[in-house]
């Protein structure tokens, strides 16, 4: 399709798709899903190798948070039935990292349920981070701690923090119907400090809200306005005892879809697929890292993941390869640039959004062109069409941090 080489073109010069573009890669037909993975797998690996960078999550405090996100099993009012506890000792916290470390995992996240951190709570995850690269010298370390107060992404970065994550989540237009008691602007005012204070941003989104095919575009575009380094990609985890439990509108060939069109608009960006990709993939999973240059190894905040073995198993049989500790995971354009962004370097041709915002979750729990490939105007399309509902997936943690069980890692 001229479109696909179009935007393969675009990728290699990092050159801004038109929002016609990416619509339409959001429209193609199944008949033409492999052609976008393979065009898009183009840039993946122009700009990433066959690397593959392995995350790790470690829940510090979960449940019980103030906000009302309705895609979060932790969030006000929720009846989810997962694990509640308050912050995990330095001690408990590195050993919980070093399960990760130990599978492959070359970057930490650092998370903590509530609207954002007190004064208390950075001194506490400062001594966390100094207690895991007293052990891991060479460790990544993202934080995720919700709404930053001024100064405070300064001490996380003199504690050793390496990048902060706050997602957009979804468009600015929709965002109202999803979270109350926060604005998109609080979260666009988290990653600016975060940029301001010299840490790396990781922004992303979450697919499968019962958004349409424009709000996924726009977050997007957005969050390539935003320049974060890294981008994940969570997909709904319709968890029972929430808002959002009864939304499926998700198929693999959708993930699949909305991966490459998040690649196509931000192509030299860490794409991680994040959590909600054994719901919603399922099989399909090998296939998407010829997309994503990066996943979340083991379990998820609140939610069983993949075993972590299985994850290097597919990793491998996909002719793929972890990314060493001692690689740099950006392409040398980026890695250079101070807080190095998805579009603000020379020649990078940014996106038109003016602002992008973030959110604290690691987890959900990421067209109308006839023919699927012929640009133009873009009518507004619906929400897709409720999918078949698959609970069984949805399997709540029950081991790792704040609990006595050996991690999945």
């Amino acid at each position: 399709m001229d479109l696909l080489n179009t935007l393969v073109d675009k990728g290699l010069r990092r050159e801004l798709p038109t929002r016609e573009e990416a619509l339409a890669v959001l429209a193609t037909s199944d008949d033409d899903l492999l052609d976008v993975v393979a065009a898009a797998g183009k840039v993946r690996r122009h700009w990433f190798g066959r690397r593959v960078k392995l995350n790790y999550l470690v829940n510090l405090k979960s449940g019980l948070c103030p906000e009302d996100c309705s895609y979060c099993s932790q969030r006000l009012g929720s009846k989810a039935e997962i694990l509640k506890y308050t912050w995990l000792k330095p001690d408990e916290a590195s050993q919980a990292a070093a399960a990760g470390l130990a599978g492959g995992a070359k970057r930490v996240c650092l998370v903590a349920s509530g609207r954002g951190p007190t004064d208390r709570d950075v001194d506490r995850v400062s001594d966390t981070i100094k207690a895991i690269k007293d052990q891991n010298e060479d460790v990544e370390v993202c934080a995720c701690l919700g709404l930053l107060s001024d100064g405070q992404a300064e001490r996380l970065r003199e504690a050793g923090a390496d990048a902060y994550n706050h997602n957009l989540n979804t468009s600015e237009s929709t965002y109202g119907d999803i979270t109350t008691t926060h604005t998109y602007a609080d979260r666009v005012d988290t990653v600016q400090k975060a940029h301001a204070a010299g840490l790396s941003a990781c922004s992303g989104l979450i697919a499968g809200m019962g958004e349409s095919d424009e709000d996924l575009v726009d977050v997007v575009y957005s969050l390539r306005a935003l320049d974060p380094d890294s981008v994940p990609v969570n997909f709904l985890i319709p968890f029972e005892g929430t808002p959002l439990a009864k939304e499926w509108n998700l198929t693999p060939q959708r993930c699949l879809r909305i991966l490459a069109m998040v690649r196509f608009v931000c192509p030299d960006v860490e794409v991680r697929i994040a959590g909600g990709r054994e719901v919603h993939l399922r099989t399909m999973q090998p296939l998407a890292l010829n997309l994503a240059n990066s996943i979340f190894l083991g379990d998820y905040l609140t939610s069983e993941g993949q075993a972590g073995k299985a994850d290097l198993e597919m990793i491998a049989d996909a002719g793929f390869e972890v990314e060493g500790a001692g690689e740099v995971t950006l392409p040398e354009h980026r890695a250079m640039a101070a807080g190095g962004g998805c579009g603000s370097h020379e020649g990078a041709g940014c996106g038109s959004e003016a602002e992008a915002g973030c959110g604290s979750h690691a987890e959900a729990g990421c067209g109308s062109h006839a023919g699927g490939g012929v640009c133009g105007t873009a009518a507004v399309t619906a929400a897709p069409a409720a999918q078949e509902a698959r609970p069984d997936l949805v399997a709540v943690r029950r081991r790792g941090a704040g609990t006595d069980l050996a991690p999945n890692a």
